[in-house]
């Protein structure tokens, strides 16, 4: 038996993808969810094999969703995503069925995974790299803590630390773990707002109060918070174009 899960907030669109899925009687859905909350606890209680997933959900993304599943499945998206924006993800291998679909296309799309019966979760990583850049990403991150979903407004973010396999997100409320890179941060952000001071620093510029003098050729920037910052000898010209000084 091969497990699936269906995630889309319109009811008529999971009717669909159920009642397609009755020409492979060999794949059976585990649960419908109507939102990204009830999607990340059903991949986790049932783990399946593949998710059929909606772009543009109410709370979450099916993008952030993604960000947070620990065990990745394969992922078929059946969304009314603009298509020139879907057409970016076609190099990474992920299926996309763009509504209305067909039930033949949808057949396609089934089998092709079905003839490659496997969990992409490297293409599926590349593909949340793609999206990160896209403005549906950019003004926000999502992150799990002790089971529950929070959603940060990235100006609310103060600057962002390198933290071994993670990177610390500081805000006002204190500071929040994200199992990404900072090459994955700096190219989600917007540069406007957000400089690589340092390898393990990137810091909202509207944060800076003023920058000091440090040891050999580094600074420090002085933030609202109190917070210091390093700021590194090539970080430093960054900062101060991004200041305008």
């Amino acid at each position: 038996m091969i497990k699936a899960v269906i995630i889309d907030d319109e009811p008529l669109a999971r009717e669909v993808v159920k009642e397609y899925l009755l020409n492979f009687p060999q794949i059976q859905v585990m649960q419908e969810c109507n939102d990204g909350f009830e999607g990340l606890k059903a991949i986790q209680q049932h783990q399946p094999d593949i998710v059929f997933l909606d772009i543009q959900m109410p709370k979450i993304t099916g993008f952030e969703m993604l960000e947070l599943v620990e065990n990745m499945p394969a992922v078929i998206f059946t969304t009314a995503f603009e298509e020139h924006a879907i057409r970016a993800f076609e190099v990474h291998a992920v299926d996309y069925l763009l509504k209305p679909f067909s039930n033949d296309r949808f057949d396609k799309a089934v089998q092709k995974w079905l003839d490659h019966f496997q969990t992409p979760s490297a293409n599926t990583e590349a593909l949340l790299e793609t999206a990160a850049s896209t403005p549906l990403q950019s003004n926000r991150v999502v992150i799990k803590i002790n089971g529950k979903i929070k959603i940060i407004p990235v100006q609310d973010i103060h600057y962002l630390e390198a933290a071994d396999d993670y990177v610390k997100i500081v805000t006002q409320e204190g500071s929040f773990l994200k199992n990404k890179t900072m090459a994955f941060f700096e190219k989600m952000l917007d540069p406007q707002q957000f400089t690589r001071v340092h390898r393990s620093y990137i810091l909202n510029v509207n944060q800076v109060t003023r920058i000091d003098p440090y040891e050999k050729e580094n600074h420090l920037a002085i933030l609202r918070s109190g917070a210091r910052v390093l700021v590194s000898k090539t970080g430093y010209p960054r900062l101060k174009a991004a200041l305008g000084l």
